[in-house]
């Protein structure tokens, strides 16, 4: 059991039947009364945020999100299938379980299930991914003195903002997280 005295950021606790992470947490002693914890919860199931106090005291279970390794391979319709590629079973997800968090994966790419009891809630794609430039306008020669980007297609479909230097047919490096363009490869 994890008290609410005990809170850290990215910790995931139950309470009352639903899985929270904390965001944010703050311990407060006012000056007359006892102390508490106000805290930002974001339910893992659909993503709303809240925010709660607690008694210093209150005790919650632990709730343990498995993260397990597994290969896209294609999508058919509204569903997303997917491969473990230690005992080859597949899963399929549907598009509301995935979101957009496939946005930059290609087929055959790793990503991560998070599950709770065995009920995966989420899809986390890696970090950082290389994608071919499908479509782009080309840049003008001296519009790079204010750093100005441009928007351009990779092969997933996506749309990302890049430096006017980037042309179609390059292979550029992008964060899922935040979805910018890092560099070209």
């Amino acid at each position: 059991m994890i008290s609410a005295g005990d809170f850290r950021n990215g910790l995931t606790v139950e309470i009352e039947g639903v899985v929270y992470q904390i965001v944010e947490f703050q311990h407060v002693k006012p000056g007359k009364g006892a102390a508490f914890v106000r805290a930002k919860l974001r339910d893992i199931k659909n993503g709303g945020v809240t925010e709660r106090t607690f008694r210093p005291t209150e005790k919650f279970p632990p709730a343990i999100i498995d993260r397990s390794d597994m290969q896209y391979l294609y999508r058919d319709g509204d569903l997303y299938h997917f491969m473990n590629v230690e005992t080859y079973d597949q899963i399929a997800l549907n598009e509301e379980t995935v979101g957009d968090a496939l946005k930059f994966v290609k087929e055959n790419d790793m990503v991560k299930m998070l599950s709770h009891n065995g009920v995966v809630f989420a899809v986390e794609p890696p970090l950082f991914v290389e994608l071919e430039v499908t479509h782009t306008e080309p840049g003008f020669k001296g519009d790079t003195a204010t750093g100005a980007t441009k928007p351009a297609t990779v092969e997933t479909g996506a749309t990302v903002q890049v430096p006017l230097f980037v042309n179609t047919g390059d292979r550029i490096s992008i964060d899922t997280r935040t979805g910018e363009y890092m560099k070209r490869v």
